[in-house]
């Protein structure tokens, strides 16, 4: 239980930091907004290539967007020396891990629940489904994952913004390949049995990067 409490104290700061700036869900959403719009307006598709599209739309605006997020994840702790305060409390490293990925998946979180009806707008269809606020939940879960064990490893070197994407990016191909193809297939028809191995592989890249997160975060975030 002491373990819980200390995750959600740590998740409810993160929280109160960003309500009162608004500066990293901000800049992520007009990111995104932009990305969209201008896929949208610069190609002139017809109804089953947008339906085609929307995967491979709405998830490179999302990654591309929530790494804006992820490299403030740590900022903020390492210029005003948060982080050696947080490394007394008495309790496992990996309670910072789970408490920046919580916080950082809410902000993925909200991110897609204002642009997937704004995409279905733009693009004329309605993707609207149980099945794809599941892919949703276990892809933005993924990157907020692998974000935040990520940015907890560069977020001591002096050029992390650069530093970030380029770990990040290459080790993120798993999850886009998946979210995509099942996306894809919830939205344009396909094997359920394709669509069982592709969330197969979602929840098993998110256990491994829990895993990382629940044994290697301490090493992290204390070399």
């Amino acid at each position: 239980m002491e373990y819980l409490r200390v995750v959600w104290t740590l998740f409810r700061k993160d929280l109160r930091a960003e309500w009162r700036s608004r500066e990293m869900l901000s800049s992520m959403l007009v990111f995104a907004l932009l990305a969209i719009i201008l896929f949208v307006f610069s190609f002139e598709l017809s109804a089953d290539l947008h339906r085609q599209a929307f995967a491979g739309t709405l998830w490179i605006s999302l990654c591309f967007a929530g790494t804006l997020g992820l490299t403030r994840s740590f900022a903020q702790e390492q210029e005003n020396s948060v982080v050696e305060g947080l490394l007394l409390v008495p309790v496992d490293r990996s309670a910072i891990f789970f408490a920046k990925a919580l916080a950082n998946w809410l902000w993925m979180m909200l991110l897609a629940v204002l642009l997937v009806p704004l995409m279905a707008f733009f693009m004329n269809l309605n993707p609207f489904s149980w099945s794809l606020l599941g892919v949703i939940l276990l892809g933005t879960l993924g990157y907020a994952l692998c974000g935040t064990f990520l940015a907890g490893i560069t977020s001591r070197l002096r050029h992390r913004e650069n530093f970030l994407p380029l770990l990040l990016f290459p080790v993120l191909l798993p999850l886009l390949l998946a979210v995509v193809r099942a996306t894809g297939i919830l939205l344009n028809g396909g094997n359920s049995a394709e669509l069982i191995t592709w969330l197969g592989m979602l929840a098993g890249y998110d256990m491994l990067f829990a895993a990382l997160g629940l044994f290697l975060f301490e090493q992290v975030i204390a070399d």
